[in-house]
């Protein structure tokens, strides 16, 4: 005889591996969203650390292109009578970069820095350049080395390089090559040199209006041959 008691029971079955299907569900996407939110947070961390090192790089190839002679770019020459060892500014610091004149992010993101701190006049027929910004993407794009077509172009403008120099004072200069160690006699003498820090920051910004941002402050010394 048939058990009426049974009568129901596949569909409430049904209804509650359904349910637990759905909720299993549902936390699989939710686990996959954050998985993938946390890579992408990598993947900006990463690339503004990548970005800080080219502001770094940018800024010690500045002070090698004052020690040797700035480059003129139009008539391709180095003009080696304005050969210098650039000095600090006599005003103080106030976080300024060009051309991006409202750059007070990279500055403010070094900590224990001295409230009267003086940096290098990277331009000083602009009376505001006391440090330098570029946008990431731009400078790839003018480099050639990406497409302004490619889809990676959006990304890559979301982030900045900007970097500022001090210059410390006298240090001993230990170095080889004609380049770096002109009139000197022997690799890897000691010389007199001027010692000067770089700051440099990644910058991830994609939202101008947005105080999220992902900064990442690198620095670095370098030290010239004084003669």
């Amino acid at each position: 005889m048939k058990n009426i008691k049974e009568k129901g029971f596949a569909l409430i079955l049904s209804l509650v591996l359904l349910l637990a299907m759905s909720l299993m569900g549902g936390a699989l996407i939710l686990i996959a969203s954050e998985d993938h939110r946390s890579n992408n947070l990598v993947d900006v961390n990463q690339q503004a650390f990548y970005v800080a090192e080219m502001a770094l790089l940018q800024g010690e190839r500045y002070l090698l292109d004052q020690a040797m002679g700035p480059w003129d770019g139009q008539t391709g020459n180095r003009d080696t009578d304005a050969a210098n060892l650039p000095s600090n500014l006599n005003a103080v610091f106030g976080g300024e970069m060009f051309p991006n004149t409202n750059a007070l992010i990279c500055r403010n993101s070094f900590k224990n820095l001295p409230s009267n701190l003086q940096v290098i006049d990277l331009d000083p027929t602009t009376p505001a350049s006391e440090g330098r910004s570029f946008n990431f993407g731009d400078f790839l794009q003018d480099s050639g080395i990406i497409d302004p077509a490619d889809n990676d172009q959006a990304f890559l403008r979301n982030f900045h390089y900007e970097y500022f120099i001090t210059r410390l004072g006298a240090a001993k200069f230990r170095g080889a090559g004609s380049s770096a160690k002109r009139g000197s006699g022997g690799a890897g003498s000691g010389r007199n040199g001027i010692a000067y820090r770089v700051y440099g920051c990644g910058i991830f910004n994609s939202d101008p209006n947005s105080s999220n941002q992902t900064i990442v402050n690198l620095e670095s010394i370098t030290v010239l041959p004084s003669s």
